[in-house]
């Protein structure tokens, strides 16, 4: 399985304080089946994204873990006006490693008006947006259909793996399932934090997927997209 969003790095923003920790996340998720991670520090108003910075520490950490899993380097880029602006500038200094794919997230409190340019702009450039977590906004949660325009737009969708253990709310995870219903989740991430609450562990939810949409659909969420966006390729 490839984890194509997760919160490894150490002292970067609210992912592990420590390398140990770190370490110990990186091993979770190897004992989980996790073969690749794609560490994602945040970009926003509280924490400030040095890709160079960020890279030096990504290699720190492959060295101490060794080559399990493999690691690369991505971000969990905020959709505010000046991420906007910067990413129509400069998209590789926040995509996932050196391929067309970003992740984005919405603030919980508001949908940047012009976001429906932004995103066909983005897609125009050659970059694909991965909104993450629709799942779990509030704002989304009430009105999901506007995924599905936004899929329209050239956008792909990653749900939180634990959404479908029950670690998100009943609300949640019916978002999660609809979605799911309308073919508008591509990827299953973790959004890993640490190693108890928020854990690197994506074999739970893919046994539920599986057992409630298929295999087919459970390897598309969590090995053939995310294999796609370490290569570089369109999603089948």
């Amino acid at each position: 399985m490839i984890d194509i969003h997760c919160h490894i790095l150490p002292e970067v923003d609210d992912g592990p304080k420590s390398w140990e920790v770190a370490e110990a996340m990186c091993r979770r998720a190897a004992a989980d089946g996790i073969e690749h991670m794609v560490a994602t520090p945040h970009s926003n108003d509280r924490y400030f994204y040095d890709r160079e910075y960020l890279s030096k520490l990504l290699h720190e950490l492959q060295r101490r873990i060794g080559d399990k899993p493999v690691l690369s380097i991505g971000c969990d880029f905020h959709l505010s006006y000046e991420n906007m602006q910067s990413a129509l500038q400069t998209p590789e200094r926040y995509r996932i490693a050196n391929s067309r794919y970003l992740l984005v997230e919405f603030s919980n409190f508001s949908i940047p008006p012009q976001v429906d340019e932004w995103f066909t702009n983005m897609n125009h450039a050659g970059t694909t947006p991965i909104i993450t977590h629709p799942e779990r906004n509030p704002i989304l949660q009430e009105s999901p259909q506007r995924v599905l325009e936004w899929i329209e737009l050239g956008c792909t969708v990653q749900v939180t793996a634990s959404v479908f253990t029950g670690s998100w709310g009943a609300r949640a995870r019916q978002v999660a399932g609809w979605l799911l219903q309308k073919k508008a989740v591509h990827f299953l991430a973790t959004d890993a934090h640490d190693t108890e609450r928020r854990p690197p562990v994506l074999s739970a939810a893919r046994k539920i997927v599986t057992k409630q949409y298929g295999e087919a659909t459970a390897h598309a969420l969590v090995e053939a997209n995310p294999r796609a966006v370490m290569n570089d390729q369109p999603l089948a």
